[in-house]
């Protein structure tokens, strides 16, 4: 015989040990005095213990049956919060999402994002952990992260791309380079100047390889910078000019007293995308949707005018 108690017969024993009474508890869980009954006897020959003393007066739990009337409370009452939780688990938003992040967007959008992630999910645990986008890419296929914010594109046929937003590249320049008068810098006025730029670890590096050739521009590759601070420092001590993400400029580049002079570039159309990437078999396929419209809806109210949404 099995010697294991079905969850119903803990929640009917239970019951009877609230009521006190066969008929009362019958009628609470909605089901026959007589059904109940079997029931509680079921329980106790599974058990092989008396739980209950049956008497005129209605029924009493023995020793052994209010020892086992504790465990049988922790055990229900685990089973119904297990429950609850997933219907909270089936949103995508509770328990925890490991996301990677690249330094040159992580520290300058996250903060709003888990703001409001707090504010609406307080359930969820977001991990959050920098690394390179050739890094994060790896990473996420290896498991160490659920999902990843990166620049666009992502070379893998394995994961989910959702677009996020466009964002201008800016032009910094020492305060007294000759361009820093310009009110917009094009294509012509880069012939011949040297660019700084980031190590080809960051997508941001063959971006503007393709365009320094393009405009006739020099790229300087006896330093690779390996942060933005370090490509905006070189800049202000004129070793070169080099292109800031506009998120990056709001947050770290003051706009009278900064130490580079910050310019325009196309009009603003010389751009980066950006999204969002998970493996295509990650089971939170609803979460990761989800997020990906709550990174949207922060880029519109927080940062209006200085990015585009992407759909």
């Amino acid at each position: 015989m099995d010697r294991t108690p079905t969850l119903k017969q803990l929640r009917y024993f239970a019951a009877l040990a609230d009521a006190r009474h066969y008929r009362i508890a019958a009628e609470r869980v909605g089901i026959s005095q007589p059904s109940l009954s079997l029931q509680i006897s079921n329980l106790e020959e599974i058990l092989r213990l008396e739980l209950v003393e049956r008497g005129r007066s209605g029924a009493v739990l023995t020793p052994v049956g209010r020892e086992v009337l504790v465990r049988a409370r922790r055990i229900v009452e685990e089973v119904s919060a297990l429950v609850e939780i997933s219907d909270t688990l089936k949103t995508g938003m509770s328990g925890t999402i490991k996301l990677g992040s690249t330094p040159t967007l992580g520290p300058y959008i996250l903060p709003n994002v888990v703001r409001l992630l707090h504010a609406r999910f307080p359930a969820l645990k977001l991990f959050i952990r920098d690394g390179a986008p050739r890094d994060l890419l790896e990473d996420l296929q290896a498991g160490v992260h659920d999902i990843i914010l990166t620049q666009l594109p992502v070379q893998s046929g394995d994961v989910v791309v959702r677009r996020l937003f466009r964002e201008p590249l800016q032009l910094a320049v020492a305060r007294d380079h000759a361009l820093s008068t310009n009110d917009n810098v094009v294509d012509r006025d880069l012939a011949g100047e040297d660019i700084l730029n980031l190590s080809s670890a960051f997508t941001l590096h063959s971006q503007i390889v393709a365009l320094c050739r393009e405009v006739g521009a020099n790229l300087r590759q006896d330093y690779e910078g390996t942060s933005l601070d370090a490509l905006r420092q070189m800049a202000a001590m004129d070793m070169g000019l080099a292109f800031l993400p506009s998120l990056y400029v709001r947050s770290e580049v003051p706009i009278d007293d900064g130490d580079v002079h910050v310019l325009p570039f196309r009009q603003g159309s010389f751009t980066r995308s950006v999204g969002l990437a998970w493996r295509k078999t990650s089971g939170n396929q609803e979460g990761f949707e989800k997020l990906t419209e709550i990174i949207r809806s922060v880029v519109r109210s927080d940062f209006k005018g200085l990015v585009s949404v992407e759909t």
